[in-house]
């Protein structure tokens, strides 16, 4: 009953174009209406307490940190020593393109963000060398939403947040599996690259190539500080973000000198803008948290899946569907926000390691941001190269079956996960 009302209540005004923060307030009120125990203290003391977390402060300071990246010509130059490395090979922007991801992936923690950054130096790239615009448009935003998955990463936080668990082990976790998603991603582009007939340029010398390490060795030293760090107990993932601000502030400004005193209002306003949107969305959640709880949804939902309690792989299985199912019509931050406190008890009564699930979670909501109708990065492709959903749809196929079967074989053998895990903690 309960849980029937809540997703009734949810996707009913998400139906009638209810922004999805206060939807999920909404629901909330909805399930105290079930109750008979209407109280708006409770709405009021739970919306405060969900932004009040220590550990959601670190998703401010990287989206910050991310701002500042792309604004103090940190991309570019990770972009530009990718090129130094594979840019001679045949088809050698799609590999510029995934290796470039990766690295960035380090360094941002958010998919629209790096497919943004990337998409707007590589998209006219790869059209002008006559490489076919969806395949190559499809190609960075399936690299895109590896950023999520390879630590920092803003989802992850808000599963810890909303979960309990181990934000760090989620970070850990996540890497191995991106790197899996990544070299995937790598296969299909050697296939597909072989019909390419374009000149090649030159391969670049061994000064070109130091140049190229010397001048990106600031912006490769983020991910060394921030996984190390974490690893190493120096410091949490909440002050990994500001040591990231502080320390990107300090590379654009006194290293390369592009971030200009002028420019930082710009980058604080577009930080800004998007924490508020994230920010209200997980403190909205955090409403509908408590009174699912407190209406014992959790049980309801354990009770629908109680004959697959005892078979944890069938029951993963059967949890993977509903969410790919869920990515296609939400969004990944949302989907989260709902769908963890429903599903994370069930999941410890099966005795799922919660880590693995985290991660399995977000890659398969990733897999979301790259599918129509709702796909974010799909659509941050097709504003960055002017072409439609479809054709980007048809081009960005291969690209998605990849993540699906990595997503499969995580499934299968939960052990990619949880083997490496235990070596990086």
């Amino acid at each position: 009953m309960a849980l029937g009302v809540f997703l009734g209540s949810l996707f009913g005004a998400l139906a009638l174009g209810v922004p999805i923060a206060f939807a999920l307030i909404l629901s909330g009120v909805a399930l105290m209406f079930m109750m008979g125990s209407l109280d708006s203290q409770i709405i009021a003391q739970n919306l405060i307490n969900g932004a009040n977390n220590f550990a959601l402060m670190a998703i401010p300071f990287f989206i910050l940190a991310g701002e500042l990246m792309n604004a103090g010509g940190i991309s570019k130059r990770v972009v530009n020593f990718a090129m130094t490395l594979v840019g001679h090979i045949r088809g050698g922007l799609g590999y510029v393109a995934i290796i470039a991801s990766v690295l960035f992936a380090g360094l941002s923690g958010s998919a629209v963000a790096d497919t943004a950054a990337l998409g707007a130096i590589l998209i006219p790239m790869m059209i002008a060398k006559g490489y076919n615009k969806g395949q190559s448009t499809g190609l960075i935003a399936s690299a895109g939403i590896i950023a999520p998955v390879i630590p920092p990463s803003i989802p992850m936080i808000i599963f810890g947040v909303v979960s309990g668990v181990s934000i760090t082990k989620l970070f850990m976790g996540g890497i191995v599996p991106g790197i899996l998603m990544a070299t995937g991603l790598v296969v299909v582009w050697t296939i597909m690259s072989r019909r390419d007939k374009s000149e090649l340029p030159k391969r670049k010398s061994t000064k070109e190539i130091l140049v190229a390490i010397r001048e990106t060795s600031w912006a490769l030293m983020l991910p060394v500080i921030i996984i190390g760090g974490i690893r190493g107990g120096i410091f949490t993932p909440t002050e990994a973000s500001v040591v990231a601000v502080f320390y990107a502030l300090f590379v654009g400004m006194v290293v390369y000198r592009e971030l200009k005193v002028k420019e930082l209002y710009n980058v604080f306003l577009a930080s800004a803008k998007t924490t508020s949107v994230v920010m209200f969305v997980a403190a909205a959640a955090m409403v509908s948290a408590w009174l699912i709880t407190v209406a014992q949804v959790p049980m309801d939902m354990a009770n629908m899946l109680g004959p697959l309690i005892d078979k944890p792989m069938l029951l993963m299985l059967l949890i993977t569907l509903l969410i790919l199912a869920i990515g296609l019509v939400m969004d990944l931050t949302p989907a989260i926000l709902i769908f963890t406190p429903v599903l994370i008890p069930v999941v410890k009564m099966a005795g799922i390691d919660p880590v693995y699930f985290g991660i399995v979670m977000v890659i398969n909501l990733c897999i979301g941001l790259i599918t129509p109708p709702v796909g974010t990065v799909l659509y941050v492709g097709c504003g960055i190269s002017k072409i439609g959903i479809l054709e980007l749809t048809r081009g960005i196929w291969p690209f998605l079956l990849v993540h699906v079967i990595v997503l499969i074989l995580l499934v299968l053998f939960p052990a990619i996960v949880t083997v490496p895990l235990e070596w990086f903690m």
